[in-house]
């Protein structure tokens, strides 16, 4: 069983930065981990996901801005989001799934309670 927690939201200016953090018990480093972001209207989306060998990958909105990085020894999952628009206003939610991804975006079955970001024009 893995359970995840979210921290690091918060409100900020477009062009503003925010660095997402997810802690995950029962967690092993050889654990596929994602990011998903959901908007207020509209349906649940994949942001960023990272293999067990560091593998990433981004949707296309967010390429370029967003960074996913793993802390192994913390049993933690960073998202680095640089460059933020109002459009990346949501709810940010962790993700785990028990070995590898091996697709871009597996049925990921460990949610954490989500962490909300808000991007103010």
């Amino acid at each position: 069983q893995v359970q995840l927690v979210e921290s690091g939201g918060g409100s900020v200016q477009a062009g503003g930065s925010l660095r997402l953090s997810c802690v995950a018990s029962g967690y092993t480093y050889r654990n596929c981990m994602g990011w998903f972001r959901q908007a207020p209207g509209k349906e649940r989306e994949g942001v960023a996901r990272i293999d067990y060998d560091g593998s990433t990958t981004y949707a296309d909105s967010v390429k370029g801005r967003f960074t996913i990085s793993k802390e192994n020894a913390k049993n933690t999952v960073l998202l680095q989001m640089n460059s933020l628009k109002p459009e990346d206003t949501a709810m940010y939610y962790c993700a785990a799934i028990t070995g590898r991804c091996w697709v871009d975006w597996p049925a990921f079955p460990y949610w954490g309670p989500g962490t909300q970001v808000t991007v103010s024009s």
